[in-house]
């Protein structure tokens, strides 16, 4: 089943989208909203080739609709949301990015997921000078980063994130990066760096020079034989964010 939506999928409160015992793609048109809403489980879809769509009206309940501008085209968009698990989906080759969350968006786990084919990926907080997003929490654990995948797996800003027991397997600049302080915990993670010696960059600290990034609190994984492909892998606690070499 290909389902082809003319405009964005607004989420209600209390909801879920699960698509257990059948093979269900969203695919080709808009994609899902989670706006100003609360308790969101998205299971088992695949969501890929999402489009730009929007300046329309568009249903947000049973009993509203109302004029919305354009959307970015994201697979899956949390805007404002809060406590939203999205779980055993397959996304890839959107507009914008599979899954972002901003604007005080919080208490969000993405988990189980298959991710390919796209450039970027993961976008969680929505600008540098929003000190709002400082009160996200985010889980990423268990998923798979693969194939066609360029960067921000994830891209974080301000909150806290905890990326855990995730696979990555292709990246083209780099894996997990972030901006305006945010505290990352990546721990159990495999990493399979590129073979071009350029792009083999698995934490990236974006628009900030060393003198304000040395004092975030990012942890990561500590690599004892980098050229060789996680061969050792140790979980370590930094004073200061660092570079591996895959």
């Amino acid at each position: 089943m290909v389902i082809k939506l003319k405009e964005e999928l607004m989420m209600n409160s209390f909801k879920t989208i699960d698509g257990r015992g059948a093979s269900v793609h969203i695919a080709g048109g808009a994609c899902i909203t989670v706006q100003y809403v609360t308790n969101i489980i998205i299971h088992g879809i695949n969501i890929h080739d999402c489009k730009k769509r929007g300046n329309a009206y568009v249903r947000d309940s049973p009993s509203h609709y109302g004029w919305r501008t354009a959307s970015d085209g994201e697979a899956v968009s949390i805007f404002g949301g809060s406590h939203v698990w999205v779980d055993h989906c397959s996304l890839s080759n959107c507009d914008d990015g599979l899954v972002d969350a901003i604007r005080g968006s919080t208490a969000i786990t993405i988990s189980n997921n298959y991710l390919t084919h796209h450039n970027k990926v993961m976008l969680l907080g929505h600008s540098d000078s929003y000190t709002r997003d400082k009160n996200m929490q985010v889980t990423i654990a268990f998923n798979h980063f693969g194939e066609g995948l360029v960067q921000r797996m994830p891209r974080c800003r301000h909150g806290y994130f905890h990326v855990v027991n995730n696979d990555y397997t292709h990246w083209q600049m780099y894996a997990i990066g972030g901006s305006a302080a945010p505290t990352i915990n990546s721990q159990g993670n495999r990493f399979l760096a590129p073979n071009d010696h350029v792009f083999k960059e698995v934490t990236k600290y974006e628009d900030a020079p060393q003198s304000k990034w040395k004092n975030w609190n990012w942890r990561c994984p500590l690599v004892e034989e980098p050229l060789q492909a996680m061969q050792k892998l140790q979980v370590c606690q930094l004073d200061r964010p660092r570079w591996w070499l895959l």
